[in-house]
């Protein structure tokens, strides 16, 4: 069984995602989260660090999981009930947690955006949704009904998205931003964009598509971000030499 120091993994995977250099939003934590005793040998990916993950990581055997929303968004303290056990799980089964949030969202290549646009076909155009000084999507210019867009969305991520039908029957531009990006359908329509995928938005966002005669569709937070970790855990495993799983714990929202 090959085993790789976990220094050397995380290592690479922050050159590659450009961790450091990479801004996001107040309390997320990029990087390696939790270590373990420095050695692996069997790697998981999943989108969430959620307790039922963490249980299903250990059941896997891996001993460094990586994922797309990390245990840590907010002072985590104190270290009592379901936190303590989170942390006792993780150092009592000698398992590391490493987290990429917006890194691996807009990652050329592994990056939730990149990947749904080549899942659903599309080559990628031009950045859009600029903020906190950097391009957080991708936009495409295409030709596709959307009841054909349905259907593509439908099938790469296992989910029927929810369609707020008041653009153009016949997509032209489409703006890509994985995750929960629906409150961004006044910029998304400022930059030209006729129909936006995203995974979920707030209640509001669907009248001011209607307002704004643009296409929304809803495809799911989860079932947007399964992408990214899929694919940077497939390479890390490649790069490495070790065995990797999936594990899916979708939350349908």
């Amino acid at each position: 069984m090959a085993t790789v120091p976990l220094s050397k993994i995380t290592a690479y995977a922050d050159r590659l995602l450009r961790t450091v250099k990479t801004e996001d939003w107040p309390g997320a934590v990029n990087g390696l989260q939790v270590e373990n005793n420095g050695k692996i040998t069997r790697l998981a990916a999943a989108v969430d660090a959620s307790w039922t993950v963490l249980k299903m990581a250990v059941a896997a055997q891996a001993d460094l999981l990586i994922v797309h929303h990390g245990l840590f968004w907010a002072p985590s303290h104190p270290w009592t009930g379901k936190r303590y056990a989170q942390i006792k799980l993780l150092l009592d089964r000698n398992l590391a947690v490493y987290s990429s949030h917006l890194p691996l969202d807009i990652h050329p290549v592994h990056g939730n955006n990149a990947q749904l646009c080549r899942a659903l076909g599309f080559k990628p155009a031009e950045p859009f949704f600029h903020d906190r000084d950097q391009w957080l999507g991708i936009a495409v210019h295409s030709r596709v009904q959307r009841q054909e867009l349905t259907r593509r969305l439908h099938l790469a991520t296992g989910q029927k998205p929810l369609v707020a039908p008041f653009g153009p029957e016949v997509c032209r531009k489409i703006g890509i931003v994985t995750g929960g990006a629906g409150d961004q359908i006044r910029l998304a329509a400022s930059e030209g964009i006729d129909t936006l995928i995203t995974g979920e938005g707030p209640h509001w966002s669907f009248t001011a598509a209607e307002e704004l005669e643009v296409n929304v569709f809803y495809a799911g937070h989860y079932a947007t971000e399964t992408f990214g970790v899929k694919s940077l855990t497939q390479h890390l495993a490649h790069q490495f030499k070790l065995p990797w799983i999936f594990l899916d714990n979708p939350t349908g929202l």
